[in-house]
């Protein structure tokens, strides 16, 4: 199941806010999308699942334009999970998680063993199976986090697009959620694209980073080959110590920020050390 895009321009407003070249995603593998706010991280994942025609250029799975997808055959392979989801009122976290059986459902959408069985799953997935008959508007923000993701894996897609799927989440279950995808992602192949704001959290869970800004791909390829202190510092404008670990067979770079110095108030414009690689590499 490929993934890819052409040259892609999207606009908010009248106004173009990112220009993509180019960009395949590697069936099987975790991206992470990294860069300051506002600089059209969740714009462009937004457009990767079809809530965004672009202005020029287009997203194709399987070579098909996402517009020419029937709505459910789409989300039976591509499953979004959104910065700030809402859901009705007086939903209990099981009826929440069973919205996510639609797809997969006839014209009655009457769930079936099959359906109940994977709610199950995902409710156990995500660690909130005792919580299932609980209103969600009852729950910590953490909690609805998770019921959210449990939303999107009951959705059995091939492709999870999950934009800041730690947020409000403590340091203890950002780790614990962040293994279980990892963990998804290679048990059942799937294709993840992730927008995170932590770079640590990239280099570490991440096969591929796209490093963006002002609506424009810096940097884009495997941890160890991109992340450097002078990206965090064009990114972010924060300077950074750079140490490397070897964790399960991998060397990760991580990024510690340098106590007592100021970040600048206009970090460079352009990351000369950081090397491009092909848009279409995996």
């Amino acid at each position: 199941m490929s993934l890819h895009t052409t040259a892609l321009e999207l606009a908010h407003g009248g106004r173009t806010v990112a220009c993509v070249p180019a960009l395949r995603l590697q069936p099987g593998t975790t991206t992470c999308v990294i860069g300051p706010n506002g600089c059209g991280k969740s714009t462009l994942l937004r457009a990767l699942g079809g809530l965004l025609r672009p202005s020029a250029g287009q997203v194709c799975l399987d070579g098909t334009p996402l517009a020419a997808w029937p709505a459910k055959a789409l989300a039976r392979r591509l499953a979004s999970l959104p910065q700030a989801p809402s859901a009705p009122d007086g939903l209990s976290v099981r009826q929440l998680v069973g919205h996510g059986r639609y797809p997969h459902q006839g014209l009655l959408a009457r769930r079936n063993a099959a359906d109940e069985a994977q709610i199950d799953w995902a409710l156990q997935a995500t660690r909130i199976a005792h919580l299932q008959r609980r209103a969600f508007h009852t729950l910590s923000g953490g909690e609805r986090q998770r019921a959210w993701l449990a939303m999107t894996l009951a959705q059995q897609a091939d492709i999870l697009l999950l934009d800041e799927p730690t947020t409000w989440l403590d340091m203890g279950h950002q780790a614990e959620l962040l293994e279980l995808l990892a963990a998804l992602q290679h048990a059942r192949g799937l294709t993840v694209v992730m927008v995170l704001h932590d770079i640590n959290h990239a280099s570490q869970y991440a096969d591929r980073l796209l490093a963006m800004r002002d609506g424009r791909i810096l940097a884009d390829g495997a941890p160890a080959d991109i992340v450097s202190a002078e990206l965090t510092h064009t990114l972010f404008g924060v300077r950074t110590e750079q140490v490397f670990r070897d964790l399960q067979g991998r060397r990760i770079p991580f990024c510690l920020p340098l106590p007592g110095v100021p970040a600048p108030s206009s970090p460079s414009p352009t990351p000369s050390p950081a090397p491009m690689a092909q848009a279409d590499d995996a």
